[in-house]
């Protein structure tokens, strides 16, 4: 593996790490802040806030990065990110926190030029295991993540912060020594009307065989922020666990969706193609998310997590095949949209999946994710009439 790669990953998993420490000791943050019995609807209106602010400004990075190069919006980012999380560390009340959201999404809006990276220094036929190992990264730093903010949270609500804002200084220095431009910039005069983010997603609605792929990503993106809405209110409602018990929680989800995206996307790509992957990773998330709503132990959310791993081997061939359909000159742009994309899901579902956990902790917490299953069941239809061309759209 390449120099450049070895940084970007590690990059990659800093900041899984840094954002996986908050999870487990959102819930008792928010409730000693506010004072609330119960906290489900700030941590929705916390999570679309930060989605908000990554929807707006993930096309624009993007589209920066095509004509400014990838490394220094990659270093802005990430100085902001590190700003960002001692500025939560010590914030009294809940407006500062929504305040310290908004920026933390205005920072992290960074995937989407590191997915421009990825993409500028892999061959096509490398892609998917490369994407997998991307996202196999974020599995690492939410293993880890989870499970030292658990740990320090339990000893002061404050300090999974102040340790994030040192991960990210790191990755910040890791960037800045060391990670070189991937591409060279064009430099062309930049069009204001880029830096508008619904001009990207009319861009792509123009193009009409990636509206299922976008379609994909939504749904996608929707499911996956049940975990970070739910699983905590979830894992004391259910079973009454501690903040270290909902990281290692979290963190065995991390292992087994870590294991899954490093070694299976490849394989599973050359053997069922990428329809088929898809297909494969729905069905092993719907079995393990069934048995998750009913589970009367806690041991039983342990023990599934092999099966739900599975769900991860679909995902990186999505991206990789979509990388194909836009010319290299515009990869930064669509990323940029799928970017938007995820973080439109992310503004709509954490409110739409707290509101309904509202509705449904007190007689059922477990029937949350049955809401999951459903939105998996809308993806099957459009991944079964998916219809791909080998070469570039645009």
């Amino acid at each position: 593996m390449t120099r450049p790669l070895i940084v970007i990953f590690t990059a990659i998993g800093l900041d899984a790490i840094g954002i996986g420490l908050i999870f487990p000791i959102l819930p008792s943050l928010l409730q000693a802040v506010t004072h609330a019995s119960n906290v489900a609807p700030c941590i929705g209106v916390m999570t679309a806030l930060y989605a908000v602010m990554q929807f707006v400004f993930a096309p624009v990075l993007g589209a920066l990065s095509d004509r400014l190069g990838r490394r220094p919006v990659l270093l802005i980012s990430l100085l902001g990110a590190a700003v960002n999380y001692l500025f939560l560390a010590f914030a009294p009340n809940l407006w500062l926190l929504l305040l310290g959201r908004a920026i933390a999404g205005l920072t992290s809006a960074n995937t989407s030029v590191a997915a421009a990276y990825i993409t500028d220094i892999s061959p096509e036929d490398e892609r998917a295991r490369r994407f997998g190992l991307m996202n196999a990264m974020f599995g690492i730093g939410f293993i880890i993540g989870p499970v030292l903010g658990g740990a320090l949270g339990d000893y002061g609500l404050r300090l999974p912060f102040i340790a994030a804002a040192v991960l990210n200084g790191g990755n910040l220095l890791l960037a800045l020594f060391v990670l070189p431009e991937s591409r060279t910039p064009t430099r062309a005069p930049l069009d204001l009307a880029t830096l508008n983010p619904l001009a990207p997603l009319r861009w792509v609605w123009s193009m009409k065989p990636l509206l299922p792929l976008i379609a994909l990503f939504f749904l996608f993106a929707a499911t996956g922020e049940a975990y970070g809405t739910c699983w905590a209110l979830w894992g004391k409602d259910a079973f009454h666990w501690n903040g270290l018990l909902i990281g290692l929680s979290l963190g065995a989800f991390g292992v087994c969706q870590t294991l899954s995206q490093a070694f299976l996307p490849g394989p599973a790509v050359r053997r069922l193609g990428e329809r088929a992957a898809v297909l494969t990773g729905i069905a092993g998330a719907c079995i393990a998310l069934a048995v998750m709503a009913f589970a009367g132990q806690g041991w039983m959310v342990f023990a599934v997590m092999p099966v739900f791993a599975l769900g991860g081997i679909g995902a990186p061939a999505l991206q990789s095949l979509a990388t194909r359909q836009v010319d290299p000159d515009r990869q930064g742009q669509f990323q940029g949209v799928l970017a938007s994309t995820v973080s439109l899901a992310s503004i709509v579902a954490p409110l739409g999946f707290s509101s309904l956990y509202f509705v449904l902790h007190a007689g059922h917490p477990g029937a949350i994710w049955l809401s999951v299953v459903a939105l998996y069941a809308l993806a099957v239809p459009i991944v079964l009439g998916l219809r791909f061309r080998p070469n570039g759209l645009a």
